[in-house]
């Protein structure tokens, strides 16, 4: 099933810098109830002008492993296997709530690199308009009821496509900061988390941990 959610990202954009899905086949493979969502690819567009996403599909149907997770499995700038950044926090939260990464599907909103979060928003609709076909399909073929999302404007896109405006749960942290994670419903009965990102809360802190708030929703789906 991983190669037909890849054949829908259009031509157009598959010279650019950038990267679709960080999980490999074995989540793409059957039902599942979550969806792991950021916001569009780090780094810099020109320093890697060559990591294009029609290479970085090509390298995930090549892949041999199906249980593969850029979050477990990648060296990020050079640090041990997934072991930098917002790594770990990814392997807390899913492995808190019953999951392994492997096993999660994961992507971006927008698969196209940018240089920072203004200019991606100088490009949103279009985007949004390439990208988001391709998350239709895998929401609507796995059956997912939860897409959690890495960071506000990643939640306020997707809160926006799939018209979650009703607030289900909120979570504030409990330290002098106090940023808040929330859940939002749709009319059919999906849920999307906005999280704080994890490059900036460390979620294996319980005061900024908002673990639980997703494991509750979860438990009342009957999913946990």
């Amino acid at each position: 099933m991983l190669e037909s959610f890849l054949e829908l990202v259009p031509a157009e954009i598959q010279h650019r810098s950038g990267s679709v899905f960080y999980s490999g086949r074995s989540a793409f493979s059957g039902p599942s109830k979550v969806y792991l969502l950021g916001l569009n690819p780090g780094g810099s567009p020109e320093d890697q002008a060559g990591n294009t996403i029609g290479s970085n599909i090509a390298a995930a149907i090549a892949r041999r492993e199906d249980d593969w997770s850029a979050y477990v499995h990648e060296r990020w700038e050079g640090k041990r296997q997934g072991g930098h950044g917002m790594q770990p926090q990814i392997q807390h939260m899913l492995r808190k709530l019953g999951f392994e990464p492997e096993h999660v599907p994961a992507s971006n909103v927008v698969f196209v690199r940018t240089k920072d979060e203004s200019g991606l928003k100088a490009e949103k609709n279009a985007l949004l308009d390439q990208c988001w076909p391709v998350h239709t399909a895998v929401i609507e073929r796995l059956g997912v009821e939860l897409v959690l999302c890495l960071g506000m404007t990643a939640g306020r896109w997707v809160d926006e496509r799939l018209c979650a405006d009703h607030p289900v749960a909120e979570f504030q942290e409990t330290n002098q900061r106090g940023w808040t994670s929330q859940i939002h419903r749709n009319s059919y009965g999906q849920y999307v988390a906005t999280l704080t990102h994890p490059s900036r809360a460390n979620w294996r802190n319980p005061d900024a941990d908002p673990t639980p708030m997703v494991y509750d929703l979860l438990s009342s789906l009957g999913i946990r």
